[in-house]
């Protein structure tokens, strides 16, 4: 995986954005867009699913598939280094609308994290705070929407806006501020495993049946997603473009290690008994393992930064991505404009805002189905990249790679294989697929809608005139 050359860094265009961001900016925006909430809420899930090493070994398998396409992101951000990561490279090596079918479906991906971040932080909310639910306005699909969660929601989604919209540097500084609390969150329970852990309690260490490690193992794009936001904001990262490259890797390295660790310590700190009726299993076995209720109060403040860095980290991905659809023609020219001041696609950041703020409204349940078609939506973004990397290493032997893949028709071919291999794990002939008639609509739904935005884009209008 490491197998990669170094060359001289290609000539970096003059920046229309403001370049800011440096090695520890760079690490905390990926590694916090993909550690989020889940590592808090599905711990327990995902040891019942898969068993404490069933849950080590999916984490690593996703994480193969993962780390393989990665190198196919680094060798084109190091080479690319433009808003918009996957739109530029899949629009040069595939063409336009090869490159609209990638970047729609990452669109959706970012779009559903976005929505689900905003309920996601009141219930994170609720373990330290019980009493914020105030009172029950409705139900939506047996989910109510509680008063004191909306006003969290809605509140936190105009914040994490506005942060946005005053730019790069001040979304940075919150990036990592808040990642380094939930690293010292992190350590209260690695530290109570290693402590006062039993082995005895990461019984079963392979569920049955062992196909709960594919329950796991779909799961696991959603929860690496984040890693290509680097490629988004390479407009806005000083450092040479192939230090770019290795942080990209780095940083879904160090991912993948976090929820395995995260998933270990937690079935060593409470026994399968304990598991099943948890409502937070990592926080409840961290105030086991230490015996306090500090310690529990101490992982779910991590999971609350965890929600903040990955909401913060796909508003500026979901951002670029739509700033690049507008820059070749198919979303309408306003999202290509740029804050005046503080040079942010400030257009495409008030609206995943605006989507962040309709979200609570729905209650939970909806949420769930969208975060699974989010998921699917993200494989298919990611299988398009290794086929674009193969194509300019055909089509453009000659462009400079400051990070070059070795081997780069194994790799290639491993990413495109393995990332296939992913995607039937969501097809209606697998046990892990998704569920009919809601996630399957909400992906054909997407679809749906991204077929009229093509059909009816500006671009088209100009050229019929």
């Amino acid at each position: 995986m490491a197998n990669c050359l170094a060359g001289g860094d290609s000539a970096i265009p003059e920046p229309r954005f403001k370049r800011v961001l440096r090695t520890r900016e760079v690490l905390t925006l990926s590694f916090g867009a993909m550690i989020g909430w889940s590592w808090v809420m599905l711990t327990g899930h995902w040891v019942e699913s898969a068993g404490s090493l069933g849950a080590l070994v999916a984490f690593g398998a996703a994480g193969l598939v993962i780390a393989l396409i990665g190198l196919t992101y680094s060798e084109l951000a190091a080479a690319m280094p433009k808003a918009g990561g996957e739109h530029v490279y899949t629009h040069e090596g595939l063409g336009p609308g090869w490159s609209f079918v990638c970047t729609w479906a990452l669109l959706m991906a970012y779009g559903v994290v976005c929505a689900f971040e905003s309920v996601a932080l009141p219930t994170a909310l609720e373990y330290l705070l019980p009493n914020i639910r105030l009172t029950t306005l409705w139900t939506v699909l047996d989910a109510p929407v509680n008063l004191g969660f909306l006003l969290i929601g809605v509140g936190a989604a105009i914040v994490m806006t506005w942060i946005n919209v005053l730019g790069i540097r001040v979304a940075a500084i919150v990036q990592s501020i808040v990642t380094g609390a939930i690293l010292l969150a992190g350590c209260v329970l690695f530290a109570g495993a290693a402590a006062h852990g039993d082995m005895a309690n990461a019984a079963p260490l392979i569920a049955t049946p062992a196909t709960g490690i594919l329950t796991v193992l779909i799961m696991a794009p959603a929860l690496l997603v984040g890693f290509d936001v680097l490629p988004q904001s390479a407009e806005e990262i000083d450092l040479p473009a192939r230090r770019i490259g290795w942080l990209l890797i780095g940083s879904l390295l160090l991912a993948v290690a976090w929820y395995g660790a995260i998933s270990f310590a937690a079935a060593l700190g409470l026994d399968a008994t304990a598991r099943a009726n948890a409502t937070m299993a990592t926080a409840d076995a961290a105030k086991t393992l230490w015996g306090g209720s500090w310690a529990g109060v101490a992982l779910i403040a991590g999971g609350v930064g965890g929600i903040l860095t990955s909401w913060n980290a796909f508003i500026i991905g979901g951002s670029r991505v739509m700033f690049a659809l507008a820059e070749s023609g198919v979303l309408p020219a306003a999202f290509a404009r740029l804050h005046p001041k503080h040079r942010t696609p400030y257009v495409g950041i008030i609206t995943l805002g605006v989507m962040a703020c309709v979200s609570p409204f729905f209650g939970r349940t909806i949420l769930v189905w969208l975060i699974n078609a989010g998921s699917f939506a993200v494989v298919v973004a990611y299988l398009f990249v290794p086929i674009a990397f193969l194509a300019l290493r055909r089509k453009r032997p000659e462009m400079a790679r400051p990070f070059r893949v070795r081997s780069p028709r194994l790799v290639g071919g491993a990413a495109i294989v393995l990332g296939f291999a992913l995607l039937c794990l969501y097809l209606p002939f697998s046990p892990s697929s998704l569920a009919w008639p809601y996630e399957w609509a909400m992906v054909l739904g997407w679809a749906a809608i991204g077929a009229a935005v093509w059909w009816f884009r500006p671009k088209a209008k100009a050229h019929a005139a």
